[in-house]
Formats: C-alpha cells, sequence, structure tokens
C-alpha cells in the first residue's frame, strides 16, 4: 500500500513540475507575475457513529487505516478455506455501522450517507464487496443474501455444510 501511494505522490509532483515547465496553472498554483490564490479546503467526511453501546474490533484510527487489509485476510479464509469465524465479518460491521435514512430504514450504499461510501467517496475508492453483499442489514442478519447472477447463496450455503458433515 505504501508504494503506491509514493507511486501516486510521484506521480502527482511530475504532473506538477512539467505543467509548471510548460506554462499550465492549475487552481490555487501561481503562474508567473501572478498573485498566489488560495484553494478551498476539501471538507472532511462526515462519519457516522457505530452502534450505540457497541465496541469495534480494533480502535478506529486503526481501522481507518487497516480495515481493507483484514477485509481482504477475512476473505482469503473464508473463501479459500472455508473459514467462516465471525470475527471481522462485514456482516457484523454493516450492522453495527447502518446508517438510518429519512424514512427510518438503513441506507444502502446507492446513498452517499452509507457508512463505507462516505470515506470512500471522499478518497475516490470503489467499494465492490456490496457487488454481492447487501450493502445493509437484512431480515436474519445474513450480509450475503443472494449472488448478482441471481442464485441463493443462503440456500447454496446450507447445501455445502450438509457435504462438508
Amino acid at each position: 500500500m505504501k508504494q503506491w501511494i509514493r507511486q501516486v505522490l510521484a506521480t502527482a509532483l511530475l504532473a506538477v513540475a512539467l505543467g509548471a515547465m510548460a506554462g499550465i496553472s492549475w487552481p490555487g498554483m501561481a503562474s508567473a507575475g501572478e498573485e498566489s490564490t488560495q484553494v478551498a479546503a476539501v471538507p472532511a467526511p462526515a462519519i457516522p457513529e457505530a452502534k450505540p453501546g457497541t465496541e469495534c474490533v480494533r480502535d478506529p484510527e486503526f481501522m481507518r487505516r487497516n480495515h481493507m487489509d483484514m477485509l481482504k485476510h477475512k476473505r482469503d479464509l473464508t473463501v479459500h478455506e472455508g473459514n467462516r469465524l465471525p470475527e471481522f465479518s462485514l456482516n457484523e460491521c454493516i450492522a453495527c455501522h447502518a446508517v438510518k435514512g429519512d424514512d427510518g430504514k438503513n441506507v444502502t450504499i446507492a446513498d452517499s450517507r452509507h457508512f463505507c461510501r462516505s470515506c470512500h467517496d471522499y478518497a475516490a475508492v470503489e467499494v465492490d464487496c456490496f457487488q454481492c453483499h447487501a450493502s445493509r442489514p437484512e431480515a436474519g442478519d445474513t450480509a450475503l443474501q443472494s449472488s448478482p447472477h441471481g442464485m441463493n447463496v443462503l440456500a447454496l450455503s446450507e447445501f455445502l455444510k450438509g457435504v462438508q458433515e
């Protein structure tokens, strides 16, 4: 991850340097003989609170920086090894961090107020978890309800449990 950030920063610095040499100016960047103008700061994302009385698996700062690695690790354990332990469960995250809409129902990922979207939109990072997983707590509190291909994942899960026994 750090290497990727370094590459992005190096590319941005190179673009600014080449632009400066070519006489291109971006908003907030002074051209020769002009006064410098300030660019308005981008407001930080509004991060919705978790459910009152709950405690996250790690402190908020750790989760902001490492949640993606934890989810990838959990995904690999679940998909490749069949380990379905509840720790670091996407279902638990969604249930705890659900945001209510104006109608009192939990919003989906389509709503900009969704917990995951608040930061992912700010960082311009695509959230692809919800192509298969439900983006809000569902009846029965199961995040994986059905696949994008119309397959009943819950029925398949029950079948596989029977095969493993």
